[in-house]
């Protein structure tokens, strides 16, 4: 063996940690573990309580939303994300599942429903099991969320595990569970938020052995559980089968229920003798298997009747019925979800009336907020995941705003697009709309993000526009709207030539705010030149100052004394439409404000006032753009003094906006275009 590989091994070796190897495989007898309950009483929870605290171990922080106080689970942000996962914007959806958890760990009734998870395609209802799965995988690893099963003795000295993972509390005799429960819950360490309790009764297989070997120790259950069982610390797992389960219909006609509850072994009925005996018998249908912690149903409404009476028996009595065997206790979260149309089809169905009792729909709508939609696209499309390719800023942003706009309601205010009721839903604000509007935007439009574009269409188009221009350094904005737009004649979910139109349309809005966006940028650009724009501000103040006081500006080239410029300030002020009827107003709001910082011992600085600021950049940007000629890059010609300048411009678009060589090329190439066409932003 070499010396690479050696040390490659030791190097390996010391990151075994043999301690959480012996903790994870901690074995021990039945009176060790009831002094495990009594040191750590959340080893006897049930599955709803372990995935409730799970949810809480992760931590939480308060938000704030329309003036509504929400709870921010951090579970499916920090640990999500890490698992690369990240759910953005559903925090509203998200609180209420997670406040029926803890309906349910306390046993105010959800516990005897079916969790359905409804929105439509790609909102992310797979993404929120497959991390409750996830995260109950990993909590049972760690000490506060250990749980523990039991297993009996054969003749040889191997063990035979309880095929349902069943909690080993449920070996003490019903007769005997009041008085242990008491001592149980009157010694545990405190404090400890749930009741110490034992619900439910072994399953079939673990009642024949009970039986079988009670009679060996002559009815003394105690001494036979010393000597007949092991207890073990269990560890969920969905790939072994332990805990999780997952469920996914399959054709009709190939459905068969056993899938759920079991089937026959039809090899050991020849040993055993009889098909009625529960040796013969495999507990490893999915509800089995998932006893103690989550089973997820996918696309739960399209299953066989058959298959929904046994859904209803193990969420409401929590009991299902394998065959040939009395009805068996389990204990498990059921979770399914679904989509709008099978949804529709169980509200018109009379004969699902029993399921549609025993449900509890929770809505996982498509994000609405800008923001948390880019969020979605940036886990997959960011510098380290697309190597050799670099992605021009709003690139994801656009394809983000343009499903967002697809999924929204037009607002029925007469003065408001929905390109602003977007900007208002993403924070910002607009004049004359409070958070109040908002709040009635939102009552006005209930069922809003439940339908529209999907994020799996989007990312498939992105993905397109990164390999479609293989020899293109950059994908920009202009490449991804062209997928998008050409791919809608495709799309299996547009519905007919009007939705079609319609989404085209958004898409031409969504270009619009792109070149606003750009054409602002570029002029910001052009105007970074803070030596300038601080002068510039310098010298409007001086005659702000002089005309509010009425004094005189003194020229500081003759070193006389002047009236205020009011074509200078009106050059400004213009900018960010102050009319002539309101200027007096705005100069003396602008003192007021220089006032109050110098009482504060604050020096004033332009940047500190948004408006102003914006108003300077475009007053500049107007003084600059001539002597720049930007216009000349369409014709290609273009002096040096010209270029030097240009490339001042296009360092500042590099360094400031997150723009490569070739993408600021591209970007002031188009708003040259614009220019050129006199389309300059006013």
């Amino acid at each position: 063996m070499s010396a690479t590989v050696t040390t490659l091994l030791e190097g390996l070796r010391s990151q075994i940690d043999l301690t959480e190897f012996k903790k994870l495989n901690w074995e021990g007898s039945f009176p060790e573990y009831l002094d495990t309950v009594l040191r750590q009483p959340a080893v006897a929870r049930t599955a709803f309580q372990r995935l409730y605290d799970m949810i809480l171990s992760h931590g939480t922080e308060d938000i704030y939303e329309n003036k509504d106080k929400l709870t921010r689970f951090k579970f499916f942000g920090e640990f999500a994300g890490r698992h690369g996962d990240g759910i953005y914007g559903l925090d509203r959806s998200l609180m209420q599942l997670v406040n029926t958890f803890k309906s349910a760990a306390l046993g105010y009734g959800t516990e005897r429903r079916v969790i359905l998870l409804h929105g439509p395609v790609g909102s992310a209802k797979s993404t929120i099991a497959r991390l409750l799965k996830r995260g109950l995988e990993e909590y049972s690893r760690t000490d506060a969320g250990m749980l523990f099963s039991f297993a009996w003795k054969n003749d040889d000295g191997t063990y035979a595990k309880d095929p349902m993972h069943g909690e080993p509390l449920q070996l003490v005799p019903e007769e005997h569970r009041p008085r242990l429960l008491a001592g149980l819950n009157e010694n545990s360490v405190k404090p400890h938020p749930y009741e110490i309790r034992i619900k439910g009764d072994l399953c079939p297989y673990s009642r024949y052995e009970f039986k079988a070997r009670l009679a060996k120790y002559d009815g003394d259950w105690l001494e036979m559980l010393k000597n007949e069982v092991k207890v073990y610390r269990l560890i969920l797992s969905e790939k072994d089968r332990v805990g999780i389960g997952t469920f996914q219909p399959k054709d009709e006609k190939n459905q068969d229920s056993t899938e759920l509850t079991g089937d026959m072994n039809y090899r050991k009925i020849a040993e055993y003798g009889s098909d009625s005996d529960p040796r013969a018998f495999n507990f490893d249908g999915e509800l089995n298997i998932a006893n103690r912690g989550i089973v997820e149903f996918i696309e739960v409404l399209k299953l066989d009747v058959a298959f929904l009476y046994d859904l209803l028996g193990a969420s409401q009595e929590h009991k299902i019925k394998p065959k040939k065997f009395a009805q068996t206790d389990i204990d498990e979260v059921i979770l399914g979800h679904t989509n709008e149309p099978e949804y529709k089809r169980l509200q018109n169905n009379e004969f699902m009336e029993a399921l549609r009792d025993r449900t509890v729909k929770i809505d996982i709508p498509y994000v609405t907020r800008l923001r948390d939609e880019v969020k979605i696209y940036e886990k997959d499309f960011n510098e380290s995941k697309v190597k050799g390719k670099h992605i021009a800023p709003h690139t994801v942003e656009v394809a983000a705003m343009w499903a967002v706009l697809t999924r929204m309601t037009p607002p029925k205010h007469a003065s408001l697009s929905l390109m602003q009721k977007l900007k208002l839903y993403n924070g910002k604000t607009l004049p004359g709309f409070t958070e109040d509007n908002l709040i009635d935007l939102k009552k006005e439009s209930p069922s809003e993000g439940m339908t529209g574009i999907s994020p799996r269409y989007i990312q498939d188009k992105i993905s397109n526009a990164l390999v479609a221009h293989p020899d293109e350094d950059n994908i920009n904005p202009f490449m991804v709207m062209h997928e998008l737009e050409s791919g809608l004649r495709h799309h299996a979910l547009i519905k007919d030539e009007e939705q079609y139109r319609y989404f085209k349309e958004l898409l031409a809005v969504v270009r619009e705010e792109y070149e606003d966006v750009v054409k602002n940028e570029v002029q910001r650009a052009i105007a970074a030149d803070e030596e300038a724009l601080t002068r510039l501000c310098g010298n409007y103040i001086d005659n702000v100052k002089a005309y509010t006081q009425r004094e005189k500006v003194r020229n500081r080239y003759t070193g006389g004394y002047d009236e205020p410029d009011e074509r200078l300030m009106r050059s400004v002020e213009e900018k960010i439409d102050i009319p002539e009827g309101r200027k007096d107003d705005f100069r003396r709001e602008i003192m007021n404000y220089i006032g109050a910082l110098a009482i504060d011992g604050k020096k004033f600085d332009y940047r500190t006032n948004e408006r102003l600021q914006k108003a300077l950049e475009l007053k500049l940007f107007e003084d600059q753009k001539d002597t720049i000629k930007l216009t000349s890059l369409v014709s290609n010609v273009v002096d040096r003094a010209t270029q030097e300048k240009i490339d001042v411009v296009k360092s500042r678009l590099i360094r400031n906006y997150g723009y490569n060589d070739s993408s600021a090329t591209d970007v002031l190439n188009f708003v040259a275009s614009i220019f050129a066409r006199g389309q300059t932003k006013k």
